[in-house]
């Protein structure tokens, strides 16, 4: 069985891929973007991986939709917070701006 730290980074590399791939396949069909992420974050779950920052606020927290500002949701930034509102389940993010 190999390390849990070789394994670590063959699931982060795929975990860009998919994410990759949501952002390719977001405009044309964006079940198979959510579909993409879904696949990612069990992938991630498995062995138990952080994502990156960059790549957590590019998904629902609520509804694990593929996030694309304009189209199904809204980015404001309030009191030093960006604020991501889902167009989906309609429910918001709160991230401290860094």
């Amino acid at each position: 069985m190999k390390n849990k730290s070789k394994l670590k980074k063959e699931v982060l590399s795929t975990v860009n891929n998919l994410f990759k791939l949501a952002e390719v396949v977001s405009r044309d069909n964006p079940k198979l973007a959510n579909k993409y992420i879904n696949l990612a974050r069990k992938n991630a779950m498995k062995v138990n991986l952080k994502l990156p920052r960059n790549l957590k606020r590019k998904f629902c927290k609520h509804c694990y939709s593929y996030l694309v500002p304009g189209k199904n949701c809204r980015v404001r930034m309030h009191k030093s917070r960006i604020i991501y509102y889902c167009f989906n389940c309609k429910k918001y993010m709160r991230f401290v701006k860094r």
